[in-house]
């Protein structure tokens, strides 16, 4: 920072922290050149700076004073449940997922890890040697429930964590979406009520639609998930056929669900006989050295379809999910034999080519000491950037950070703001049926720092103090 951004941020950090109250005279502009050693023009620059951002207001020949602060800078909290008749979100989804798909941006809106953290050349090979077995190992489709060579090596990852997953409840699918749509199609019907996290992914909501369902939006904290309370008054209220939520490092907010918090949930719905659609996509990025249960390994009747890919730690063009669907399962291979029929035979292999090479692990531990060094780094240049009434959320674990802004901040037109300048977000309104998080959005943390990121946090924060001021 210039020398007077530094002078700026600091007095900014001691009304922020009390020193200086609303209607306080701040000290002259040669008193303070005279304290910090700097020129009047840039302690004249740092008070302008303040001023143009809300934090101070000038009174002519009398000073500076820190200015009252806004009516209306903070967001009330929602209300435990929100529930929503119909869900009418995939055009907006759409729209801007369409206007940000430019490799030239800097990409702070993407779902995906930076694609440099994949392990391309081993997955190559991998390839390779399927490739060349296929003749022998015939060229037709690989029906439902998948190739058994995957689903083995998938059963045998959950049973090193001490969980017994049958190969035969496995089923191989194109991605963890499809995974996520078959599970909801196979427990619902058109009309149906399901329990959402709030915010949630909006490919739940995306899916909702789709199938023509309802949704009672169930209040979700940043660290520790769903509330179980909520879902409690939820399940009373409704007659809520499913509940969809992701355990670890939850998109948008980044939160992972404690394991008691996960017990009570499971009982919760186990009380009212509700199945459990387990988003598990970022299980593998968790912060710490040991890796947490999923819900699933509570699950004893059953009632539990934990889904999970290898997207998000392998590479986003995989395209290769599954469902581990308890009493679901043969249910979910019909209802795929139906849309999609089969997913990709070789691709399959090769991930159980890779598997049986035991390099998973190696890199699995380097992409999470990898994605918490690059958080870190954003973490410290967000809150150095943006405004001190910023809220950061998941700092632990995956590669999202959930920030809340003040009210007045509309993140929707921030996006257009800064799409225009070759950056792109993640805005609130993606992740909710409303505007109720119109105040938010979803940075990817995943991405390299240098000089394009740090330039895009910077404008960005310039972007949301034009519209504060």
């Amino acid at each position: 920072m210039t020398k007077y951004e530094q002078l700026a941020r600091q007095l900014q950090s001691q009304i922020a922290a009390g020193a200086w109250q609303p209607g306080d005279r701040l000290p002259s502009l040669r008193e303070s050149a005279r304290r910090t050693a700097l020129s009047l023009m840039t302690v004249l620059s740092a008070y302008q700076l303040l001023e143009s951002e809300g934090w101070i207001r000038s009174r002519p020949q009398s000073g500076y004073f820190v200015a009252e602060p806004p009516a209306s800078t903070t967001q009330p909290p929602p209300p435990l449940l929100q529930p929503a008749e119909s869900v009418d979100i995939n055009a907006v989804i759409f729209k801007l997922l369409q206007a940000g798909d430019d490799p030239a941006c800097v990409a702070l809106g993407s779902a995906f890890p930076d694609a440099s953290l994949f392990p391309r050349q081993q997955l190559a090979r991998s390839l390779g040697r399927v490739a060349r077995q296929l003749r022998s190992l015939g060229t037709g489709v690989s029906l439902p429930p998948g190739r058994i060579e995957l689903r083995r090596a998938i059963a045998r990852r959950y049973a090193a964590r001490g969980m017994t997953v049958s190969p035969d409840e496995i089923v191989i699918t194109s991605g963890a979406l499809e995974a996520l749509n078959l599970g909801l199609q196979s427990l619902t019907a058109p009309g149906d009520w399901v329990a959402v996290e709030s915010p949630a992914f909006y490919g739940a909501l995306q899916a909702l639609e789709r199938h023509r369902l309802k949704a009672v939006a169930v209040a979700t904290d940043p660290q520790k998930g769903m509330d179980p309370d909520a879902l409690a008054e939820a399940l009373a209220r409704y007659p809520v056929k499913a509940c969809w939520l992701m355990s670890h490092c939850q998109n948008p907010l980044g939160g992972t669900l404690p394991a008691a918090r996960k017990q009570r949930l499971l009982a919760l719905l186990a009380e009212h006989d509700v199945a459990l659609i387990e988003d598990d996509v970022y299980g593998e990025l968790y912060a710490g050295d040991e890796p947490p249960l999923p819900v699933k390994a509570w699950d004893e009747e059953g009632r539990v379809l934990h889904c999970a890919s290898f997207s998000k730690t392998l590479g986003s063009g995989m395209r290769i999910g599954w469902v581990a669907a308890g009493r679901q399962a043969e249910a979910v291979q019909r209802l795929q034999l139906m849309s999609t029929l089969s997913t990709s035979a070789p691709m399959q292999l090769a991930l159980a080519d890779y598997l049986a090479g035991h390099h998973y692990d190696k890199h699995l531990h380097t992409l999470r000491r990898t994605l918490a060094q690059r958080k870190q780094r954003f973490c410290r240049a967000v809150q150095r950037a943006f405004p001190p009434s910023a809220r950061l959320h998941g700092t632990e674990g995956g590669y999202f950070l959930w920030i809340e802004l003040p009210a007045p901040v509309c993140t929707t037109r921030l996006y257009w703001r800064a799409l225009a300048e070759g950056i792109t977000i993640a805005p609130g309104r993606m992740f909710a049926t409303d505007e109720r998080y119109r105040h938010c959005l979803r940075l990817n943390a995943s991405l390299p720092w240098n000089a394009r990121s740090d330039a895009a946090i910077r404008r960005l924060a310039e972007l949301i103090g034009e519209q504060l001021a």
